[in-house]
Protein backbone atom coordinates (compact mmCIF):
# COMPACT_ATOMS: atom_id res chain seq x y z
CA UNK A 1 0.00 0.00 0.00
CA UNK A 2 2.71 2.31 0.58
CA UNK A 3 4.44 1.70 -2.40
CA UNK A 4 1.02 2.59 -4.27
CA UNK A 5 0.86 6.07 -2.29
CA UNK A 6 4.25 6.95 -2.99
CA UNK A 7 4.01 6.55 -6.51
CA UNK A 8 0.32 8.15 -6.28
CA UNK A 9 2.00 11.40 -4.63
CA UNK A 10 5.44 11.75 -6.73
CA UNK A 11 2.59 11.46 -9.53
CA UNK A 12 0.85 14.15 -8.43
CA UNK A 13 4.02 16.37 -7.90
CA UNK A 14 5.35 15.27 -11.46
CA UNK A 15 1.81 16.15 -12.97
CA UNK A 16 1.90 19.57 -11.21
CA UNK A 17 4.68 21.26 -10.87
CA UNK A 18 7.66 22.29 -13.36
CA UNK A 19 9.92 20.46 -11.72
CA UNK A 20 13.24 22.04 -10.03
CA UNK A 21 12.70 23.57 -6.78
CA UNK A 22 9.27 24.41 -7.49
CA UNK A 23 8.60 20.51 -6.19
CA UNK A 24 10.06 21.03 -2.78
CA UNK A 25 6.95 22.65 -1.61
CA UNK A 26 4.54 19.40 -2.72
CA UNK A 27 7.04 16.93 -1.83
CA UNK A 28 7.27 18.07 1.58
CA UNK A 29 3.58 18.23 2.27
CA UNK A 30 2.87 14.67 0.92
CA UNK A 31 5.67 13.10 3.02
CA UNK A 32 4.50 15.42 6.10
CA UNK A 33 0.72 14.52 5.29
CA UNK A 34 1.45 10.63 4.96
CA UNK A 35 4.13 10.81 8.20
CA UNK A 36 6.73 9.28 6.27
CA UNK A 37 9.28 12.30 7.28
CA UNK A 38 9.35 14.91 9.73
CA UNK A 39 9.93 18.62 8.52
CA UNK A 40 13.87 18.26 9.09
CA UNK A 41 13.95 14.86 7.69
CA UNK A 42 12.70 16.72 4.52
CA UNK A 43 14.88 19.47 5.11
CA UNK A 44 18.08 17.29 4.85
CA UNK A 45 16.63 15.18 1.90
CA UNK A 46 16.52 18.23 -0.11
CA UNK A 47 20.10 19.39 0.77
CA UNK A 48 21.26 15.90 -0.36
CA UNK A 49 19.42 16.20 -3.30
CA UNK A 50 20.67 19.42 -3.93
CA UNK A 51 24.31 18.02 -3.36
CA UNK A 52 23.88 15.05 -5.82
CA UNK A 53 24.29 15.47 -9.51
CA UNK A 54 21.20 15.37 -11.53
CA UNK A 55 17.58 16.49 -11.39
CA UNK A 56 16.31 17.80 -7.41
CA UNK A 57 13.04 16.41 -7.91
CA UNK A 58 14.13 12.75 -9.14
CA UNK A 59 16.83 13.22 -6.49
CA UNK A 60 14.03 13.88 -4.08
CA UNK A 61 11.73 11.36 -4.96
CA UNK A 62 14.90 8.93 -5.15
CA UNK A 63 15.74 10.14 -1.36
CA UNK A 64 12.13 9.80 -0.09
CA UNK A 65 11.02 6.80 -1.59
CA UNK A 66 14.11 5.20 0.04
CA UNK A 67 13.39 6.86 3.79
CA UNK A 68 9.69 5.76 3.36
CA UNK A 69 9.74 2.12 1.84
CA UNK A 70 13.93 1.38 0.91
CA UNK A 71 14.76 0.03 -2.71
CA UNK A 72 10.63 -0.47 -3.56
CA UNK A 73 9.91 2.98 -2.39
CA UNK A 74 12.33 4.59 -4.82
CA UNK A 75 11.20 3.22 -8.00
CA UNK A 76 7.74 3.83 -7.05
CA UNK A 77 8.65 7.07 -6.31
CA UNK A 78 10.73 7.76 -9.41
CA UNK A 79 8.29 5.84 -11.48
CA UNK A 80 5.49 8.61 -10.38
CA UNK A 81 7.67 11.80 -10.86
CA UNK A 82 9.03 10.63 -14.26
CA UNK A 83 5.84 9.39 -15.60
CA UNK A 84 4.86 12.80 -16.59
CA UNK A 85 7.11 13.33 -19.09
CA UNK A 86 7.40 9.76 -20.30
CA UNK A 87 4.04 10.33 -21.06
CA UNK A 88 4.24 13.46 -22.45
CA UNK A 89 7.77 11.93 -24.45
CA UNK A 90 5.46 8.80 -25.53
CA UNK A 91 2.82 11.23 -27.05
CA UNK A 92 5.15 13.17 -28.79
CA UNK A 93 6.87 10.28 -30.95
CA UNK A 94 3.48 8.80 -31.16
CA UNK A 95 2.28 11.89 -32.94
CA UNK A 96 5.48 12.70 -35.02
CA UNK A 97 5.71 9.39 -36.17
CA UNK A 98 2.23 10.21 -37.81
CA UNK A 99 3.12 13.40 -39.35
CA UNK A 100 6.37 13.20 -40.25
CA UNK A 101 5.72 12.44 -44.23
CA UNK A 102 3.78 15.31 -43.83
CA UNK A 103 4.67 17.96 -46.48
CA UNK A 104 3.66 20.97 -43.21
CA UNK A 105 6.06 18.80 -41.04
CA UNK A 106 9.03 18.42 -43.83
CA UNK A 107 8.42 22.36 -44.70
CA UNK A 108 8.37 23.11 -40.79
CA UNK A 109 11.90 20.82 -40.29
CA UNK A 110 13.42 23.00 -43.26
CA UNK A 111 13.64 25.65 -40.65
CA UNK A 112 13.92 24.21 -37.49
CA UNK A 113 17.34 21.96 -38.94
CA UNK A 114 18.94 25.30 -39.37
CA UNK A 115 17.91 26.76 -36.26
CA UNK A 116 19.25 23.74 -34.29
CA UNK A 117 22.41 24.33 -35.83
CA UNK A 118 22.66 28.12 -35.30
CA UNK A 119 22.30 26.79 -31.23
CA UNK A 120 24.96 24.45 -31.82
CA UNK A 121 27.53 26.79 -33.02
CA UNK A 122 26.62 29.47 -30.93
CA UNK A 123 27.24 27.06 -27.80
CA UNK A 124 30.65 26.06 -29.65
CA UNK A 125 31.63 29.48 -30.07
CA UNK A 126 31.01 30.42 -27.16
CA UNK A 127 32.53 27.10 -24.83
CA UNK A 128 35.55 27.93 -27.47
CA UNK A 129 35.84 31.36 -26.39
CA UNK A 130 36.31 30.15 -22.61
CA UNK A 131 38.59 27.40 -23.06
CA UNK A 132 40.67 28.47 -25.38
CA UNK A 133 42.77 30.99 -23.98
CA UNK A 134 46.02 32.69 -25.51
CA UNK A 135 49.17 31.10 -23.31
CA UNK A 136 51.06 27.90 -23.93
CA UNK A 137 48.46 25.58 -23.75
CA UNK A 138 46.15 27.19 -26.65
CA UNK A 139 48.18 25.65 -29.63
CA UNK A 140 47.75 22.03 -28.08
CA UNK A 141 44.10 22.67 -27.18
CA UNK A 142 43.27 23.66 -30.49
CA UNK A 143 45.35 20.84 -32.22
CA UNK A 144 43.38 18.27 -29.85
CA UNK A 145 40.26 19.82 -31.34
CA UNK A 146 40.83 19.69 -34.95
CA UNK A 147 42.04 16.03 -33.98
CA UNK A 148 38.34 15.30 -32.54
CA UNK A 149 36.57 16.92 -35.31
CA UNK A 150 38.68 14.75 -37.93
CA UNK A 151 38.18 11.40 -35.86
CA UNK A 152 34.24 11.78 -35.61
CA UNK A 153 33.34 13.32 -38.75
CA UNK A 154 35.91 11.79 -41.05
CA UNK A 155 36.69 8.79 -39.67
CA UNK A 156 33.01 7.83 -37.61
CA UNK A 157 35.28 6.80 -34.66
CA UNK A 158 32.27 7.21 -31.44
CA UNK A 159 32.53 10.03 -28.49
CA UNK A 160 34.08 7.94 -25.63
CA UNK A 161 36.62 6.87 -27.66
CA UNK A 162 37.31 10.50 -28.88
CA UNK A 163 37.22 12.10 -24.93
CA UNK A 164 39.26 9.22 -24.34
CA UNK A 165 41.87 9.71 -26.49
CA UNK A 166 41.61 13.65 -25.84
CA UNK A 167 41.98 13.33 -22.34
CA UNK A 168 45.07 11.25 -23.00
CA UNK A 169 46.98 13.99 -25.43
CA UNK A 170 46.09 16.92 -22.48
CA UNK A 171 47.70 14.83 -20.75
CA UNK A 172 50.41 14.59 -22.38
CA UNK A 173 51.23 17.66 -24.14
CA UNK A 174 49.41 20.06 -21.53
CA UNK A 175 49.74 18.72 -18.38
Amino acid sequence: MVLLELFWSFLKIGFTSFGGLSMIPLITEEMLSHGWMTAEQVSDIVGIAEMTPGPVGLNCATFAGIRAAHLPGALAANLGVLMPSLTLCVLAAVFFAKVKDSVRVQQMMVGVRPACLGLICAVTVQLAMTNYQPGPSFVPALLIGAADTVLLLRFHWNVPRVLLLSAGLGLLLIR
